[in-house]
């Protein structure tokens, strides 16, 4: 995530900021952009494959 971002999301919170949420929102965001970007080079399964392999889990 750039600096830049990471500012715009600071100045968005109130002046007396939680740390705890700030850095869950950075974290968040931050996850949604590798999920975006994993996504336009491919790196991707079907829905029948992901269905199958939470079978496994929630068995």
């Amino acid at each position: 995530m750039q600096k830049q971002r990471v500012q715009h999301l600071l100045d968005a919170f109130p002046e007396d900021v939680n740390v705890d949420e700030f850095l869950e929102k950075v974290y968040l965001l931050e996850k949604i952009d590798v999920g975006e970007r994993q996504i336009e080079v491919g790196e991707t399964i079907s829905h029948e494959d992901a269905k199958k392999r939470l079978e496994k889990w929630l068995a």
